[in-house]
């Protein structure tokens, strides 16, 4: 049974300073977006995002999930087109999660026909939906911030070693 909520998953990988997005193409509606999908009766939101992203993209990274402070409002009927959760439920949250991917290969389930990595302004352009539109600029910030206090950490580290 599913619970009424929804998860995205925005996963991403770092080349050197670079940072790169996972986007997929939905195979039935044909356009772009993060991995997705709805909670099972008795799953954390955490727990959702873990199975979508193993069932999705075929990746076992559950305990490298991030939840992002993104909570998106989602109609019913964006979601799967009906009302699965009664007639009286009209909006679910979104709960959104980033996670790295560093070794690991994507392998697609049918869900999608296919995905690409790209720079966050290439994803921003391509996907879809403004919940994944903010959800991967939260990300991105947090990324950056992140990427700015490792050099600075690393620059104070070469200070102390001359």
């Amino acid at each position: 049974m599913r619970a009424p909520y929804q998860v995205l998953v925005l996963p991403y990988k770092t080349e050197k300073s670079d940072i790169k997005f996972a986007i997929f193409k939905r195979a039935d509606l044909n356009y772009w977006q993060g991995i997705a999908g709805g909670g099972e009766e008795g799953e954390t939101a955490l727990q959702s995002a873990g199975r979508e992203i193993l069932e999705e993209a075929r990746l076992n990274v559950e305990s490298n999930l991030m939840q992002l402070d993104s909570v998106s409002s989602l109609p019913v009927e964006h979601v799967i087109g009906r009302f699965l959760w009664g007639e009286d439920v009209y909006v679910i949250p979104e709960y959104a999660f980033g996670v790295e991917v560093a070794d690991q290969e994507i392998t697609l389930s049918r869900e999608h026909s296919s995905f690409k990595w790209v720079s966050y302004d290439k994803a921003i352009e391509a996907l879809k939906w403004d919940s994944n539109k903010t959800a991967l600029w939260g990300l991105n910030e947090r990324l950056k911030k992140r990427t700015i206090k490792k050099e600075n950490n690393a620059k104070i580290k070469t200070r102390l070693m001359e």
